[in-house]
């Protein structure tokens, strides 16, 4: 099943995406329908058609966590070891976009750099989570890049203000639930990025570190997951700043992030 969330002249509304167009499921967007107990049951359900332009998949999550350094050979190209843990950061709501919406240049910076992840988002409340609950708290998976001022990011050792800059991040186009994913909870699926039409990013969801199970695990332990809560799983090689010379996104770039099976994000880079 595929969800998404879209922008009508009414608002933002949850739909179901079918190859005829959008069924509304009754709920403003997929964290709000995310938050019923029976939103399984009420996405496979009949609805009114609708159209609208595509969103966030979640607009407003209640937490954006997101994971670095959890591909080998991007951890190689930065220098770094192995971690034993996870790595955790934050993003808020503001950093996120839609699919085609354009990410924004800071006037402050000249070092905006592309990340493609896999992101997973959380179905149902879940805390101190063994391995079966963690993949059961796990609604689907969806596209991000966590585009990254990297200036701003290596100003301290902490990433958190070059990481969450307002309307960076591309979100979406869906919402796949696991059930039509090559190794479901713990996908196994070719991720890339294209700038300029030139490949920068390639790599398989299944080389991550750290799995989408085990990071629900991880998190959990922290604090409790609810509805809706999206996990940014981390980036594979390739990025622009790793480069020789390092090359970053102008004004004028589109930015393409795919996943196999799980869509496609092209955004226009704007110079805000």
């Amino acid at each position: 099943m595929k969800l998404a969330t879209i922008r009508t002249s009414h608002g933002t509304r949850a739909v179901r995406v079918e190859e005829e167009g959008y069924v509304d499921l009754g709920a403003a967007d997929v964290g709000e329908l995310l938050a019923l107990d029976d939103w399984s049951d009420r996405a496979s359900a009949d609805g009114d058609r609708v159209q609208g332009d595509l969103a966030p998949v979640v607009p407003r999550p209640g937490k954006i966590i997101c994971v670095g350094l959890n591909y080998a050979p991007h951890i190689r190209e930065m220098g770094r070891e192995l971690p034993e843990h996870p790595t955790l950061f934050a993003k808020f709501t503001e950093a996120l976009i839609g699919p085609h919406d354009p990410v924004q240049l800071p006037a402050v910076s000249e070092a905006l750099d592309w990340e493609a992840e896999l992101a997973l988002v959380i179905g149902r409340p879940v805390r101190h989570a063994d391995e079966e609950a963690a993949s059961a708290a796990i609604a689907g998976f969806t596209v991000c890049n966590d585009v990254t001022i990297r200036d701003w990011q290596y100003r301290t050792k902490q990433w958190l203000q070059g990481k969450t800059f307002e309307a960076t991040t591309p979100l979406g186009p869906f919402l796949v639930t696991p059930d039509e994913l090559p190794g479901g909870t713990r996908p196994e699926l070719a991720i890339r990025t294209i700038v300029g039409g030139e490949k920068m990013q390639e790599a398989d969801t299944s080389e991550l570190v750290f799995d989408p199970v085990a990071l629900v695990t991880y998190a959990s332990t922290i604090l409790t997951l609810q509805p809706g809560d999206v996990i940014i799983t981390g980036t594979p090689g390739g990025v622009g700043h790793a480069r020789k010379p390092p090359r970053y996104l102008r004004d004028g770039d589109v930015l393409v992030t795919e996943i196999d099976g799980l869509g496609r994000c092209e955004n226009p880079v704007v110079r805000a």
